[in-house]
């Protein structure tokens, strides 16, 4: 992730064998300036469906805190005297932070896109689910207000009676929706009380087939965008935020292959995963495009594949970091980024359809979200588990 500096993205690429393309955009983070989504109606919700998130600032002010929340999360990453190093941490790269958000609009818009989606979602679900409505989208970001905590508050005192934990993250891995999980928990725990909500979780849907539709169509449209004579050449470069090895397991990178193959099998594409054995998921995005280049490939699609709506490391790591500086530093040809799935209404028809399947279901989560990492030394991830497997819906 940009905001952790170092190691923070892994690829995956294939080679184009099919004429398609992609779109230099300006980044705009001031789309979170515009006028918010319209509001939601003010009726009783019978469901409440909590989208959650790491989120990002809106504002520079709001930079430092967000940072802090951030290293300060032991369920994300562990420092040596965490409660020390954390707040040295964040203060020192409150400044370098706060440069890069200034350069894509002074914010993140990912509270503008969720707020979108969630409205466009729960329209859906009213006429999908009469049973279940009326639905009612709540956001709860994990470092940035809203935070996950004020959420649930809202929800209870909404009168909410089914509550759905939906992770914004398709891939499930212990540090992002794990860790906004474990806060649901906490929530409670801290308190001592019972929720007066029945829970269940969304904890992961990379294969979902209006997700892997969504994807599909962003790519097509962006190889579109490359000269027609440099098309057949194109390498499209699978990008995703990185994660720490200690506690990664195989599931997160084996989730973004699935996508990866389902998205590429119609265009007859061949893949090749590059995972490699260092403290962090790799290969680095940069050395990619920096081996790739080097090897005469220099026309290239990045299509960031593990987030599903703009922000910092979309607008500025890929957009300025490496289609402009480092593509420049390359002499790469033609350096592109496949588009997020942001307002895309086939997009909030899949999580529509995602909340409509599991309401159905009537199952607390999913069999996954029960097992535990072999070598996990974090008790809470384990009461987390116990937490939503025990719900009576």
């Amino acid at each position: 992730m940009a905001v952790l500096g170092g190691a923070g993205r892994w690829i995956q690429f294939a080679r184009s064998s099919v004429g398609l393309s992609v779109r230099r955009r300006s980044t705009a983070a001031a789309l979170a300036q515009r006028a918010a989504p319209e509001m939601q109606e003010s009726r009783k919700p019978k469901t409440g469906i909590l989208m959650l998130n790491m989120g990002g600032p809106e504002k520079l002010e709001d930079v430092h805190d967000f940072l802090l929340r951030l290293f300060m999360d032991t369920d994300l990453m562990k420092l040596p005297v965490q409660n020390k190093l954390g707040p040295f941490i964040a203060k020192r790269r409150t400044p370098k932070i706060q440069e890069q958000y200034s350069k894509i609009g002074g914010g993140s818009p990912i509270k503008h896109w969720t707020s979108m989606q969630g409205e466009g979602m729960v329209k859906l679900l009213d006429d999908m689910s009469p049973d279940t409505a009326p639905h009612k989208f709540y956001i709860g970001f994990r470092y940035v207000n809203p935070l996950t905590e004020e959420a649930i508050e809202e929800m209870e005192k909404d009168g909410v009676e089914r509550a759905v934990a939906f992770t914004q993250y398709p891939q499930y891995s212990c540090s992002t929706t794990g860790s906004s999980l474990n806060a649901i928990y906490r929530y409670y725990s801290n308190r001592g009380d019972r929720p007066k909500m029945r829970w269940s979780v969304i904890d992961r849907w990379p294969t979902h087939p209006l997700l892997v539709e969504c994807f599909a169509e962003h790519v097509r449209n962006e190889l579109l965008k490359f000269p027609a004579d440099k098309r057949d050449d194109v390498v499209i470069l699978f990008s995703a935020h990185s994660l720490p090895m200690a506690v990664s397991r195989p599931p997160h990178p084996q989730n973004e292959f699935q996508i990866i193959l389902k998205i590429l099998k119609p265009e007859g594409l061949c893949l090749v995963l590059q995972v490699g054995p260092m403290p962090w998921l790799g290969p680095q995005t940069d050395e990619v495009i920096k081996g790739l280049c080097e090897r005469g490939k220099k026309n290239l699609l990045l299509v960031p594949i593990a987030f599903t709506s703009d922000h910092i490391e979309t607008l500025h790591e890929l957009d300025i970091e490496y289609a402009q500086v480092l593509g420049e530093e390359c002499g790469v040809e033609n350096i592109r980024r496949a588009e997020s799935l942001n307002g895309n209404p086939l997009f909030m028809k899949a999580l529509a359809d995602l909340v409509q399947s599991h309401l159905k279901s009537n199952e607390p989560c999913s069999r996954q979200l029960t097992l535990r990492c072999p070598l996990c030394t974090n008790p809470t991830c384990g009461e987390t588990k116990a937490f939503f497997s025990s719900q009576k819906l």
